[in-house]
């Protein structure tokens, strides 16, 4: 683990605890990743944190009116302190670990569901619930259409896969036939 994603951790854990005091967690959670995605797809705003040029009193000033009112306090204060330190560069470790500090204490997963059509919401729920007692958890579905899978449902939670997709399964037999041949 790189000393990065080690800092991200405390910040993000800083982060949680203010949220959940101020019942903001998923808010803030949002928040975090319209921030992470705004530096992430704008080119010019990427070159302007990094500037050396520019001072960081200034880029703060600059951040703070355009994220005024757009952004949880907390996050604004978080992006502050990131600025301040010149550790911006964590704030993708430091989304990807405030989602998982959240859905370990509030009982929560992430699930990327692949489908060869777009799920209708009826059909999210009861995917969401099947899954969720398989894990154990609350799953937060995010719908992905993929045509190659041929029929049926492919899904990642976490680091686990399931795999009842229609090319999935043509895959398995595939392998279980060259497995019987190759003896």
């Amino acid at each position: 683990m790189s000393q990065a994603t080690i800092v991200a951790k405390r910040y993000a854990k800083a982060l949680f605890e203010v949220a959940f005091e101020e019942r903001q967690t998923l808010e803030i959670e949002e928040d975090l990743k319209s921030l992470v995605t705004a530096l992430n797809s704008d080119a010019e705003l990427q070159r302007f944190i990094s500037s050396p040029r520019i001072s960081g009193d200034d880029k703060l000033a600059v951040l703070k009116r355009a994220l005024e009112g757009k952004l949880s306090g907390a996050v604004i204060n978080t992006l502050e302190i990131l600025m301040k330190r010149g550790r911006m560069d964590i704030l993708p470790d430091l989304l990807d670990s405030y989602i998982k500090i959240e859905g370990d204490s509030l009982g929560l997963a992430d699930a990327t569901v692949y489908s060869t059509y777009s799920l209708s919401s009826s059909e999210l729920t009861q995917v969401a619930e099947e899954f969720g007692r398989l894990s154990g958890r609350n799953i937060r579905i995010t719908n992905v259409v993929d045509k190659s899978l041929l029929g049926g449902l492919k899904v990642i939670i976490g680091d686990t896969l399931y795999d009842g997709s229609l090319s999935g399964k043509l895959t398995r037999l595939e392998k279980s036939f060259n497995d019987k041949h190759r003896r």
